[in-house]
């Protein structure tokens, strides 16, 4: 399971608050709580105003690679913004991301190309994000022609089918689901991820909507997850039910996680 920790986002509220005063200390803080907790990632996303968002994501970076030795994340809206952020990481991470409208592929694929850099691949277009599961497998077939035609693998690839709120689309997680399903039948090489927040938007409860969607999703193949890492229960559900299916071998990321006190029932004291 790729975790991606999602907490340093301007789109986070109290990350926001941290952005706008330049709050170092605090970015540095979730960056290492996240890294303690067991991500793999850490995303970078600056949601700032076009003017500022490069200068913004440069510090964010620096930060975080200050206090964590985890590869990044790239998050930007604007292939330009992504391609400048990548000579400042230590590591290859993940661009977040590329989907089919005009020019996000065109601009990213040939410099990813021939380093060992992952790529978040979104199943919308210019018209769009298609709530219909065929469409969604229709985009995902057309990134992964454009992938083999620069020689991109298969396992560089995270497709995120865009899963929409509930309380706007009823059939949001049926449709997903199904998107997920066809994907990995086609290509089993590729993996799938989600923001696993975007479900419940709207809605009370999120916490519980949020662990109950990841256990869906997870069972019906999504082997990554933009999650906040540090929420107990959520972690708890990815770890359990990735344990369940045989996806963690003898459950060794769930007793690790178990040991250190990650999830809500603590471990007794010796």
């Amino acid at each position: 399971m790729i975790i991606i920790g999602e907490k340093i986002n301007g789109f986070v509220p109290k990350t926001k608050v941290a952005i706008d005063a330049k709050d170092h200390d605090y970015i540095r803080e979730i960056a290492v709580g996240q890294t303690e907790c067991g991500a793999d990632y850490l995303d970078i996303c600056a949601g700032t105003d076009p003017d500022i968002e490069l200068e913004t994501m440069k510090w964010l970076i620096e930060d975080t690679q200050a206090v964590s030795d985890l590869p990044l994340t790239l998050d930007s809206p604007d292939p330009d913004i992504l391609l400048q952020c990548i000579p400042l990481c230590n590591k290859e991470g993940i661009i977040n991301s590329v989907s089919m409208e005009s020019g996000k592929i065109e601009k990213i694929f040939p410099v990813i190309a021939d380093t060992g850099w992952k790529v978040i691949c979104l199943t919308d277009n210019d018209e769009g994000i298609p709530d219909d599961p065929d469409k969604k497998f229709e985009i995902a077939k057309q990134i992964v022609a454009k992938a083999d035609e620069y020689g991109i693998s298969h396992d560089r690839l995270l497709f995120d089918p865009l899963v929409t709120t509930l309380a706007t689309k009823p059939d949001s997680m049926a449709n997903f689901a199904k998107g997920v399903r066809m994907i990995k039948e086609a290509f089993p090489d590729v993996h799938i991820t989600s923001g696993l927040s975007n479900i419940s938007f709207g809605l009370p409860y999120r916490r519980g909507i949020n662990s109950a969607f990841a256990v869906l999703a997870i069972e019906a193949g999504m082997d990554s997850a933009i999650m906040d890492p540090l929420s107990e229960p959520l972690l708890g559900a990815v770890r359990s039910v990735n344990y369940l299916l045989g996806n963690d071998d003898w459950g060794m990321a769930f007793l690790t996680d178990f040991r250190k006190g990650l999830f809500p029932v603590k471990p007794k004291a010796n």
